[in-house]
């Protein structure tokens, strides 16, 4: 008698572990978060199947939002402009924690093991640490204040040594960050730095500046020669451009021998040697690139553009460096993200409602996917790279 009501418990527990879990068994490596920021929504996609799993809401101003992985790539940690992180389970599909930690952010990211979330913050200016499994905070570093108010933080990277290096906008400033409270702080780089970027292998940290002319680099393998200019001279002799939308440093492409660069301002490519950091060429282009993403190949680079010129896309052909084809490519072209081996690339199309799938043989679209004013594309092979 005793055995059978066991039985029958460990039955009306396995049943109701179903009812709670109705989702397929499966894997993590081919998901895919896209951003609908104007209803403050995601998209959890499938890019094996090509198809979309889920719509989520409930995440506040999702304008210029990003997003991590965790290294199981199970969870996706989203960085909202209103202070917002969101931590969502991939699988269950739905928001496991979600809190408020800032009035004005932009952008984060997750330490090397995979234990700490980063935030960088506009209002108040700073970065602030969390635990990535309950978001509990860790710390709470203050940046630089000017004039009575913290200077806002900009361009936040991972780096080796379960590190973040980001940059200060208001002060001027390149700071590095070891194990949470191993500070050190680089001043006087340049007028405004509005972004940054951590090289592949995570040696270079890149900062563009919006204030004065060319680029600063940190090199960590040799933290003690301090922060140098690159390309100063860039376009010092050209007529002054407005700028209609800032490029996404984490967009910039890395081949084997060379970086290619938005030109601020500028309708071209800058191919940049990884030896010297001089310029190569000056690749012109069809507008004002924002992403330049380079295919897991390193064969072809994507480029897309500031409106007005947001309506197309430029591929570039890494062997000669030239504009190999331009693509008509839809009203509201705001992001790209190639499949990890770069079979496919994912493109929002945010004024047309839709994210185009590119075979990247033939350069043409062999899917479209309905999505509301989609922007940013995430997918979780990120997980595994340093700076993503």
């Amino acid at each position: 008698m005793t055995r059978v009501i066991t039985v029958i418990g460990m039955l009306i527990i396995t049943l109701s572990s179903c009812a709670v879990y109705k989702q397929p068994l499966r894997g993590t490596g081919d998901l895919a978060v896209i951003i609908e920021r104007e209803q403050a929504s995601i998209l959890i996609a499938d890019t094996s199947r090509q198809s979309i799993i889920k719509r989520i809401n409930g995440f506040g101003d999702l304008s210029h939002a990003s997003v991590v992985f965790s290294r199981d790539q199970r969870y996706a940690y989203i960085f909202g402009r209103d202070g917002g992180l969101s931590k969502v389970d991939l699988l269950t599909q739905r928001i496991d924690k979600r809190i408020i930690q800032a009035g004005n952010s932009i952008g984060g990211a997750i330490s090397q093991d995979g234990k700490t979330i980063a935030v960088s913050n506009y209002d108040p200016g700073g970065v602030k640490l969390f635990d990535a499994q309950k978001l509990e905070i860790i710390a709470d570093i203050a940046a630089t204040p000017i004039a009575g108010k913290n200077s806002k933080v900009v361009g936040l990277v991972d780096a080796p040594g379960n590190g973040f290096v980001f940059s200060l906008w208001d002060s001027g400033e390149i700071w590095h960050l070891i194990d949470h409270d191993q500070l050190t702080k680089y001043s006087h780089v340049g007028i405004n730095p509005y972004d940054g970027l951590i090289t592949a292998n995570g040696r270079y940290y890149l900062a563009g500046l919006f204030g004065e002319d060319g680029l600063v680099k940190l090199d960590l393998w040799h933290p003690e020669q301090g922060v140098s200019h690159i390309l100063p001279d860039y376009a010092k002799d050209d007529p002054k451009m407005p700028v209609y939308k800032m490029p996404h440093l984490e967009g910039w492409a890395s081949t084997e021998n060379y970086f290619y660069l938005p030109g601020i301002g500028h309708h071209e490519v800058l191919l940049v040697n990884k030896q010297d950091f001089l310029v190569s060429r000056r690749i012109k282009t069809y507008g004002q690139p924002v992403f330049v993403m380079a295919s897991p190949t390193e064969r072809e680079i994507w480029v897309n553009f500031a409106p007005p010129n947001n309506d197309k896309i430029q591929i570039i052909d890494a062997n000669t460096h030239q504009i190999s084809k331009t693509l008509d490519a839809g009203k509201g072209v705001l992001h790209m993200e190639f499949t990890p081996r770069g079979e496919a690339v994912w493109v929002s199309i945010r004024d047309e409602n839709r994210v185009d799938i590119y075979d990247t043989q033939c350069n043409c679209v062999i899917k479209s996917l309905p999505a509301h004013k989609p922007s940013g594309i995430f997918m979780t092979y990120r997980a595994h790279r340093i700076g993503l």
